[in-house]
């Protein structure tokens, strides 16, 4: 395998273009972050406001994913921010770095909101990105993580095609840190959660065979503060939610009185 085609592979999703319209009235959003230009929808809640939500969509998808979170929680008082990550959808920028540069991106978003905390959701590429964001952003007072991978280095190892040599996949990961200026071993939501204090509920398919569920299970092995992993029996990696997980969710978000 010709090791440039494993770095483009890694640093250029396919960009899922945005044909949705936004499932509720919304505000259209530009975030600014290290010269990238970020699209999303603000949501405001209905009602008295209970609290916020931002949402992170995963890889080679884009901000319609919200649709759920946002049918389920602006009814019940959650402002609810979702946008297109770099390299994704509407936003600009042309490298994704799976955590690197984008837990920067997260916290431009919070900024945007004016509020002193936030709760995170987020799904495979956007679960990565909350958790290593939350070990250094104090306002994300909650995280819940769907589909994590513990580390980048790894889950590249596993996703790179049968054909590909341990040589291969070192020059790839090589070429990738050159071309897009990060770190691989850094991005590592493993090394977070051992910084983390705050409630972190990880949700991963037991069948998932794209992303493992071992990686939640070493990401919740390594947190520290309040915890909780639920292993679905019947999903893959693309987490159907039932409603019993949902209310799960539901209790993970709202505080204790």
């Amino acid at each position: 395998m010709p090791p440039s085609w494993g770095a483009a592979a890694l640093l250029h999703p396919s960009r899922k273009v945005l044909t949705e319209t936004p499932p509720l009235p919304a505000e259209k959003v530009e975030i600014v972050a290290d010269g990238i230009v970020l699209k999303g929808w603000r949501f405001r809640a209905a009602g008295e406001r209970r609290g916020t939500i931002v949402y992170l969509h995963g890889s080679a998808d884009n901000r319609a994913s919200v649709a759920g979170v946002a049918k389920r929680y602006v009814p019940r008082g959650y402002d609810v921010l979702a946008y297109d990550s770099r390299a994704h959808g509407d936003s600009t920028g042309d490298a994704c770095t799976y955590g690197y540069f984008e837990k920067r991106d997260l916290a431009k978003a919070i900024d945007s909101l004016k509020v002193p905390s936030a709760a995170v959701i987020g799904t495979s590429l956007g679960a990565a990105v909350a958790l290593q964001a939350a070990a250094e952003d104090p306002r994300i007072a909650r995280v819940v993580a769907i589909s994590t991978f513990s580390d980048l280095r790894t889950v590249a190892s596993e996703r790179a095609p049968f054909f590909a040599s341990a040589g291969n996949i070192r020059e790839a990961i090589a070429i990738t840190e050159q071309q897009a200026g990060f770190v691989v071993d850094e991005v590592s939501p493993v090394k977070a959660a051992a910084r983390l204090s705050v409630p972190v509920l990880l949700v991963h398919g037991a069948v998932d065979h794209e992303t493992p569920p071992a990686h939640s299970e070493r990401v919740y092995q390594a947190l520290k503060g309040p915890k909780r992993l639920l292993l679905l029996a019947k999903s893959g990696h693309a987490v159907g939610l039932d409603e019993a997980t949902w209310q799960v969710i539901d209790e993970w978000l709202t505080p204790p009185t």
